[in-house]
């Protein structure tokens, strides 16, 4: 149930997710606000989902790069026509450009403070997370939030550690550990400092605190989505504070 998806799975994911995307939006209102995005409506999460789409796809088809594609070389990522007809489009640019390249073609990315690789399989990987995260948006947005499906979620755990969270910058509060255990099995311990937020070996040590879920409702806490009061923590409680203030 660990390791990451190989890369043909990969794209299968991010097909199937934004597939579910769509089939959400239309469920939806257009108007209604998206609780993960308070400041977004229906309309503005599905023209920032297909954007996001068509910038990778720029990105994998220029190839390695030292920095983000031009405006220019962009185009235009405005919404136009039919929108869920858009966002179709905008996810088979993105795939067709996936498909294109093999796994290990280097691109620019801004996840290069991680160390995590730039290179195509790295964006599909994270595409999937993005496509999956932004479909519990629309889901939530039509009154009809399901679980992530727990064959994302697992391997969108240590993606967001090692990829996002190890993105961002100085830990800003006192070095802690936690550990992420999750109901089917898995668990994570990670070490966050001020010079490097890394995932722990197993049994390296003992966590400050323990967060236990479901492994769908783990990974929607790191990115926000549902409160620490909807996973049982053991430890201390505040060093979970101090995570979901910096995520």
């Amino acid at each position: 149930m660990t390791g990451i998806p190989p890369y043909p799975e990969l794209l299968d994911l991010i097909d199937e997710r934004a597939t579910a995307f769509r089939e959400a939006a239309t469920a939806a209102d257009l108007d209604a606000q998206v609780p993960g995005c308070p400041d977004w409506t229906v309309r503005d999460l599905i023209a920032h989902l297909g954007a996001v789409h068509r910038f990778w796809a720029t990105v994998i088809d220029a190839g390695p790069a030292d920095t983000p594609p031009t405006p220019e070389a962009l185009g235009d990522r405005e919404p136009h026509g039919d929108l869920l007809e858009w966002s179709a489009a905008s996810a088979a640019l993105l795939l067709e450009a996936l498909r294109a390249a093999p796994a290990d073609r280097g691109c620019w990315t801004w996840w290069e403070p991680s160390g995590a690789p730039m290179n195509a399989a790295s964006v599909a990987r994270h595409q999937v997370h993005e496509t999956a995260i932004h479909t519990y948006d629309a889901q939530e947005s039509a009154g009809r939030p399901q679980s992530l499906p727990a064959s994302i979620a697992v391997d969108g755990i240590p993606e967001f550690l090692e990829v996002t969270l190890a993105s961002q910058g100085t830990w800003p509060y006192r070095p802690t550990r936690l550990q992420l255990s999750a109901t089917e099995g898995p668990s994570w311990l990670f070490d966050l400092s001020s010079t490097a937020i890394t995932v722990a070996p197993a049994q390296s040590g003992e966590p400050v605190a323990t967060l236990h879920g479901p492994v769908s409702d783990l990974l929607l806490f790191l990115y926000g989505r549902i409160p620490e009061t909807a996973l049982t923590i053991t430890g201390d409680r505040s060093a979970v504070t101090e995570l979901r203030a910096y995520s």
